[in-house]
């Protein structure tokens, strides 16, 4: 009967954590993955559910499927109606009543701030600039790559900020940087195989809106002379114009 009564138990606190947008934790989860995105894997930011199966995601993250015909849950893939994807108050909430340490300095945070905690803990960008270099998942003959340059990832020329993606950089440098008067280096055109890594763009901000609306990294082919690829991003380029 206490057996029982366990199994009822744990079955209602299941009850109760998908009602409220939570999924039951693992053993040995952490508060942080309880409450963090199928898809970005951090903290939940402005978070949504689908009426249809009740997962929980960003807004931002779950946007892109809501742009297609017929969406599929990201994580369940099952079909549901982008018109029953509503806001999560109960998630919101949590997020604003709990604390969870730090993966870096261990200090507690509200699982709200913990995104804007990260992104300025010194010991998480120090985890990160430490984090072990590329390894083949399985066993294999090929030899491993060594000095890739990081093309998906780039530092701010101005005030040194990391693990900027293209987008990334382009609303940092305009929210942070739209008045500096300083020519700096563009990271993005010094990480191609073209790059002058010594030239300094004149209007840093104009350069980055106009020639790098898309990603050279889906478009270019690094197997080409430099020339060639350098004709090709060029053209590219003109095309969205």
């Amino acid at each position: 009967m206490a057996m029982f009564r366990s199994f009822v138990s744990a079955a209602q606190l299941r009850q109760h954590q998908q009602q409220n947008g939570a999924a039951a934790a693992a053993p040995g989860e952490s508060l942080e993955s309880q409450f963090s995105c199928p898809i970005c894997l951090e903290v939940y930011h402005k978070p949504v559910s689908i009426a249809s199966c009740a997962h929980t995601f960003c807004g931002d993250c779950l946007q892109p499927c809501l742009q297609v015909t017929s969406p599929l849950c990201p994580l369940c893939r099952m079909p549901f109606d982008p018109k029953k994807v509503d806001k999560s108050p109960s998630v919101e909430k949590q997020l604003s009543s709990y604390k969870a340490p730090c993966r870096g300095c261990s200090k507690k945070v509200t699982l709200v701030k913990m995104r804007s905690h990260i992104s300025s803990c010194t010991k998480v960008q120090e985890q990160m600039a430490n984090c072990p270099k590329f390894m083949p998942v399985v066993p294999t003959s090929q030899p491993i790559p060594s000095n890739i340059p990081n093309r998906s990832t780039f530092v701010c020329p101005y005030c040194g900020a990391r693990n900027l993606d293209q987008q990334e950089l382009v609303k940092h440098s305009m929210e942070n940087h739209r008045n500096d008067p300083n020519k700096v280096v563009c990271p993005v055109c010094s990480a191609m195989p073209w790059g002058d890594p010594s030239y300094k763009s004149s209007n840093f901000l104009q350069h980055l809106l106009h020639r790098h609306k898309f990603s050279y990294d889906t478009f270019v082919d690094y197997s080409i002379d430099e020339e060639a690829a350098l004709q090709a991003a060029l053209t590219l380029s003109l095309s969205e114009n």
